[in-house]
């Protein structure tokens, strides 16, 4: 972690990522090793990608990096692809201000994902296909581990300090994080299709043990307390 984890002052911070984690389901970091310009670079790159594909999609024609053959588990997922479970009985059962705004019957996602593995997989692992790179872009395989590993070690020290602040070992999650599904999973959407109100992603909770986001371009991602209260 950089610090002795053993003084007070970590011991206070790594109590707080726990009582957050539990409270609010979410944490706000500020990782020193990741540079501002480095997220910036990183959408970059995605908004020209999902802005040329999207040309291609929309006229009919197949994308070379589609892979429904591997499940879409590398690759880009075009809109339409993904949608969320049913959670009919949760939503009716937030109030006005608190209530998301998808659907009850899930539908399609209106958004566009790439998924790009970050570290290595495990031997004989059921999702361990190959990454797909776009042809037209030379440096998309450097930008996206570069990232990519930003945010997975950022998540590695989150692990840490959740499980100092639970009183169980430093290494109980990062040990169990070794040769997992480390995904980098860039979401796109494009606004002149899709108007104000749109449900890009419909309500629902994710599977993975954590999960990351950098900084965004544009507000609209909400979470959900144990309280119930909208974020």
């Amino acid at each position: 972690m950089g610090q002795d984890e053993n003084s007070q002052s970590v011991k206070d911070m790594c109590q707080l990522v726990a009582e957050s984690f539990h409270k609010y389901g979410i944490l706000i970091v500020r990782d020193p090793r990741a540079k501002e310009e480095e997220n910036d670079e990183y959408i970059d790159i995605m908004e020209k990608y999902f802005d040329s594909r999207g040309k291609i999609y929309y006229a009919g024609e197949k994308l070379e990096e589609e892979k429904p053959e591997c499940h879409f588990l590398v690759g880009v997922t075009p809109e339409g692809q993904e949608h969320a479970r049913p959670h009919e009985a949760r939503i009716k059962a937030y109030d006005d201000a608190n209530r998301p705004m998808s659907p009850l019957e899930p539908v399609p996602d209106a958004k566009w994902r790439f998924l790009w593995k970050i570290g290595e997989r495990l031997p004989g692992a059921s999702d361990n296909f190959d990454q797909v790179i776009p042809p037209d872009f030379p440096d998309w395989e450097e930008k996206m581990d570069r990232w990519g590993n930003k945010l997975l070690a950022a998540v590695q020290v989150v692990a840490e300090m959740a499980a100092i602040g639970m009183g169980i070992e430093k290494d109980a999650f990062t040990k169990r994080m070794v040769g997992g599904s480390q995904l980098l999973a860039p979401t796109g959407s494009d606004l002149h299709k899709h108007g104000v109100g749109t449900v890009l992603a419909g309500y629902h909770y994710d599977i993975a043990f954590l999960t990351i986001h950098g900084k965004s371009r544009y507000p609209g991602l909400y979470v959900w307390t144990r309280e119930n209260q909208k974020l």
